[in-house]
């Protein structure tokens, strides 16, 4: 669908374009660690005014962001740890899955299987130590 190379100082024209032309609020993001998932992640929180700018979920799984009256906003899960489908299943992330709001999930894999099929791919691989090419399924 899309095809964008960026940098990081593109990250907030880059969240606000994705904010309005994602297909769907649940977001994988698939692309090798260190390519920026997390950094593109919080600045589409900043971007939707989430009231916590966000951060690796890695050691907790998930994290959820409220908006600025304390409704939830976003879940932020990061599945790198993760080491089977009952795992995510043990968590309730077939009720998280359910959430009428934004979603973002990096290292999906072990969950596909779960997946609605209204989600969009994000696929972010590094050109070089600065730049990074988004592609959008």
């Amino acid at each position: 669908m899309l095809d964008i190379i960026y940098k990081e100082s593109d990250l907030e024209n880059l969240s606000r374009v994705l904010i309005k032309e994602l297909p769907s609020k649940i977001v994988c993001f698939e692309a090798p660690m260190g390519a920026g998932k997390t950094t593109l992640i919080k600045a589409i929180l900043k971007a939707l005014e989430a009231s916590d700018s966000g951060q690796s979920p890695s050691f907790g799984i998930v994290n959820e962001y409220p908006d600025a009256n304390g409704n939830t906003l976003a879940y932020h899960f990061d599945f790198y740890r993760l080491n089977s489908l009952e795992e995510a299943m043990d968590f309730g992330i077939e009720e998280y899955l359910d959430f009428d709001g934004w979603i973002f999930i990096e290292w999906p894999e072990i969950i596909k299987s779960l997946l609605p099929k209204n989600v969009t791919f994000l696929e972010i691989s590094i050109l070089d130590h600065t730049t990074r090419q988004l592609y959008i399924q």
